[in-house]
């Protein structure tokens, strides 16, 4: 396991790499670490500007080589958003090193908001109809990936209503107790129908709770069989 004197020798040298690269305007720490909520366990973040009309992939591919390997790092994927490309590495350790570039003029553009409300009820109940139907055709391991994407939903829905983050789970276990108390059984514990119905069940129950607007789909969980 990496510690924070390695993720500080990765930083140190990312942050000589821009220093020496006159293509490089601008360049901050990000992600948990730069927000105050970092630990020991955190990964590494670092994002820069690139001067206005300068290639943002040709200094990643410039960087790539040294980093992989003065750092010893591999590859994991690349990211495109809006003007902005994310690298994702792997170092010793176990240690995630996020670096990305965007063109100066867009450098200081605002970051999206968190996900909206109406959004993530949409996808949840999708998910829900996705599981119920994936359940009555026998295909039971997409069943699972349905309920478990339900679940996530409707507790990243409960993450913007309590203003938590709602993406990728980081506000999940900041929740109420009596709110995930409400998707306790939720997890699916095996791949026989009938759990997978249960689990069901409990995330619909958990994505509805005080609300009544939607009786039908209630019905179709709660139905053993379907015609």
């Amino acid at each position: 396991m990496y510690t924070i004197e390695d993720r500080d020798r990765a930083q140190a040298f990312v942050l000589a790499l821009a220093d020496a690269d006159e293509r490089v305007v601008d360049g901050k720490l990000v992600g948990s670490l730069a927000t105050g909520g970092g630990d020991r366990f955190s990964d590494l973040d670092l994002t820069f500007a690139v001067a206005d009309g300068l290639s943002i992939t040709d200094v990643l591919e410039d960087w790539s080589p040294r980093i992989e390997t003065e750092l010893d790092a591999v590859q994991l994927f690349d990211l495109p958003a809006d003007a902005s490309i994310y690298r994702v590495f792997l170092l010793p350790g176990c240690l995630q090193f996020d670096l990305s570039f965007t063109p100066a003029a867009q450098y200081d553009a605002p970051r999206p908001g968190p996900p909206g409300s109406a959004e993530l009820f949409g996808y949840a109940v999708h998910h829900a109809l996705r599981a119920r139907f994936s359940i009555a055709r026998g295909r039971l391991w997409l069943a699972e990936y349905w309920v478990s994407a339900l679940r996530d939903y409707a507790l990243n829905l409960a993450c913007v209503q309590h203003g938590l983050p709602a993406r990728h789970g980081r506000g999940f276990d900041d929740l109420p107790a009596d709110v995930l108390a409400r998707f306790d059984g939720a997890i699916v514990r095996s791949l026989d129908e009938a759990e997978l119905l249960r689990a069901l069940r409990v995330a619909v129950g958990g994505l509805l709770h005080g609300r009544d607007d939607l009786p039908e789909l209630r019905a179709l969980v709660e139905a053993d069989t379907l015609p």
